[in-house]
């Protein structure tokens, strides 16, 4: 119990950190959305005008910094975001939650493929230190993950959607269909993330594979990894109860990071197959001075990054209890 009281207050004093930063950063800039979107009406706006949308985006200048403090924190706790400068006059939380399943069916799935497929093969290739297997598919792997994001998906544009014709350029679905949940707009959506999710695993199971492997060659040095094989078990049982799940225990918290990000998308993988997902809005966001999609975006993030972080927590403690008495 006290464990878990003690994750939660991090939790807590985290996320209040997370806020105070997130709404003070953007005032410290020069400028505020109002005047930026003044801009795109080449200063043809009225103060009155000027005021409503200082209202709207949160800056209003006629209350004290600490009265937006406390009413930022009102409407984040309600789900209220503001308006956002991008795609005004929507407001930010609809705007999000059009993008984020998008990025959570995309860089979601490919996260957990590339986690499970890397801890798999790096598990083998220790157990099988030295052979075939070992030999050719974590080099691979560990060589395409230090090439760049953007430059593996524009030479699979180049082979399979310029050259040879088999997939999409890019985008989510076929330009003009009607989004439904009928079976051949869920086949034409897989179609289209073929590209982006491949992109995604190639580039990123690399990590995976290395750290497991490292992890499982420790581990299978131990003692009661001897003591298992002494008393004639299985390998498979071995290689998976005793070595395996206790060589996971580390990467446990290295995935936990990367699903709490996933919600930040693969801006640049988003970017280059126009990928209506909360990457490729940030970026949109952020070369548009969106403050209140900015902050609604990053909020977003640090939330899901710290329930990632106490759902890793929970894991570790289940497969582990020596983690809870030791803390």
């Amino acid at each position: 119990m006290r464990y878990v009281l003690r994750r939660l207050g991090f939790f807590v004093a985290t996320l209040w950190t997370a806020m105070t930063v997130n709404f003070f950063l953007p005032r410290l800039m020069p400028g505020n959305p109002a005047i930026a979107m003044m801009a795109r009406f080449h200063g043809k706006l009225n103060g009155q005008a000027l005021r409503a949308m200082e209202v709207a985006f949160g800056v209003n200048a006629q209350e004290s910094l600490l009265a937006q403090y406390f009413a930022y924190l009102r409407n984040s706790a309600v789900g209220h975001f503001g308006t956002s400068l991008t795609f005004f006059p929507q407001p930010v939380s609809g705007v999000v939650l059009g993008a984020l399943p998008w990025t959570l069916g995309l860089v979601g799935v490919t996260t957990v493929i590339a986690f499970f497929l890397g801890t798999l093969i790096g598990m083998v290739g220790a157990w099988e230190r030295g052979g075939w297997f070992d030999s050719i598919l974590p080099p691979v792997f560990i060589v395409l993950s230090a090439f760049p994001y953007f430059w593996i998906a524009l030479v699979s544009i180049l082979i399979f959607s310029i050259s040879l014709g088999w997939l999409p350029l890019g985008f989510a679905y076929t330009n003009g269909a009607r989004i439904s949940l009928s079976w051949p707009f869920i086949g034409d959506v897989l179609v289209h993330a073929i590209l982006p999710g491949v992109t995604i695993v190639i580039t990123s199971i690399g990590g995976w594979i290395l750290t497991m492997r490292n992890n499982m060659i420790m581990t299978l040095a131990e003692d009661y990894v001897r003591m298992a094989r002494a008393k004639g078990l299985s390998p498979l049982r071995i290689m998976i109860d005793y070595a395996g799940r206790n060589a996971i225990l580390p990467n446990l918290s290295g995935f936990g990071m990367s699903l709490g990000f996933v919600v930040s998308g693969a801006i640049l993988v988003e970017y280059v197959f126009s990928y209506p997902g909360v990457g490729y809005m940030m970026l949109q966001a952020v070369l548009n001075e969106d403050y209140p999609l900015m902050q609604t975006l990053f909020l977003i993030i640090t939330l899901a990054v710290l329930l990632a972080i106490l759902a890793v927590d929970a894991i570790t403690v289940l497969l582990d209890p020596r983690t809870a008495a030791a803390s």
